[in-house]
């Protein structure tokens, strides 16, 4: 797949006008969104991911077409997971509804420079180590597992904790508890001090950070094209915030999700190991010499059904469970309740 440059410029470009459009937006006019907002910015974005992924079948070919859907779907599914952090992370700091809007989106871009960042070191290191896709894919196996482990625990509110970058600012930087808009520094009596806007934005970009540890290796093992890969996430993230406001207290009926994602993140991280396998240079695998069986290679439309199966099965069979339980069975299941009504 060759990009041209100003194709990437191009693709940089509206990027920014975009996110630079929410930001004024959302900053002019700090408030909480309502449903019928939230769904129509969602429809806009996930409308421009359909096209743009048509524009890649068109332009290129099917292969490319069918490896960016797939990328797509799989940061979104994995974005959704993320929500249940970021909504503890505002309940923890008490964010007021008028104002997470702006948090989340400064949030969201500090995560998408970083990922973009993520994303350059991933592709080049692929691109001159073959043998990091065996790293990738067990590292997805790792995680798939842990992932599924963490499903069949209880979760609450106090397991969220403070990453190093947050903790750090926290004791080097003057602080204030008290909140002033969407200000991110304020000067008491000549003292100037981060607000608690500052700490979420960090909170948030750096948490989203962590996250990309398994969504990015998970997405160069549907295709190892950076420039699909970062347009999948940068389309995943454009419609992060909206989502965190439109599904709210749906993600507590999700509650076989972790176990949805960790069976895709399996599924990848074997679908990695099996093309190191097939790519191998490592010389105590096979005497060094690749193994070519067709086995080894599985195709992107299988691995495209595989991820719409896994999420329907698991959106439908999560539904069809969670309406049959209690409220605190459902908190059992998928963690606490947020009352997104009276929050």
């Amino acid at each position: 797949m060759d990009v041209p440059t100003w194709v990437w410029i191009a693709t940089g470009i509206v990027t920014v006008a975009i996110f630079t459009f929410d930001l004024v937006i959302v900053g002019r006019r700090p408030h909480e969104p309502s449903m019928k907002e939230c769904a129509i910015y969602l429809s806009i974005y996930v409308g421009l991911a359909i096209i743009f992924g048509i524009g890649v079948w068109l332009t290129w070919d099917h292969q490319h077409g069918l490896e960016f859907f797939s990328g797509w779907l799989v940061e979104y599914s994995l974005s959704i997971d993320n929500l249940f952090i970021f909504i503890i992370i505002m309940a923890k700091f008490a964010v007021p509804k008028e104002l997470q809007q702006y948090a989340l989106m400064i949030g969201i871009v500090m995560a998408l420079v970083m990922r973009a960042i993520f994303i350059a070191v991933g592709a080049a290191a692929i691109n001159n180590f073959s043998w990091v896709f065996y790293l990738f894919g067990l590292f997805l196996v790792y995680t798939a597992i842990k992932l599924a482990k963490e499903g069949a625990e209880d979760e609450d509110d106090e397991e969220f904790e403070e990453n190093r970058v947050v903790a750090f600012v926290e004791k080097r930087f003057p602080a204030t508890s008290e909140w002033h808009g969407r200000e991110l520094f304020h000067s008491d009596a000549g003292k100037r001090m981060i607000t608690p806007m500052f700490i979420v934005i960090i909170t948030l970009g750096t948490t989203d950070l962590l996250f990309a540890l398994d969504s990015i290796p998970a997405i160069f093992g549907i295709t190892k094209e950076p420039y699909l890969v970062l347009t999948a996430n940068i389309f995943a993230l454009m419609g992060l915030r909206q989502l965190y406001f439109l599904i709210g207290g749906l993600l507590q009926r999700l509650i076989y999700l972790s176990y949805g994602l960790a069976f895709l993140l399996a599924f990848i991280g074997v679908k990695l190991f099996f093309h190191a396998l097939h790519e191998n240079e490592l010389p105590f695998i096979n005497g060094g010499e690749h193994l070519d069986y067709p086995w080894l290679e599985i195709p992107i439309w299988l691995s495209l059904v595989v991820i719409v199966a896994t999420l329907a099965v698991t959106a439908a069979l999560s539904l069809f469970v969670s309406s049959r339980q209690t409220p605190a069975e459902q908190d059992a299941a998928s963690g606490p309740r947020r009352d997104w009504d009276n929050d």
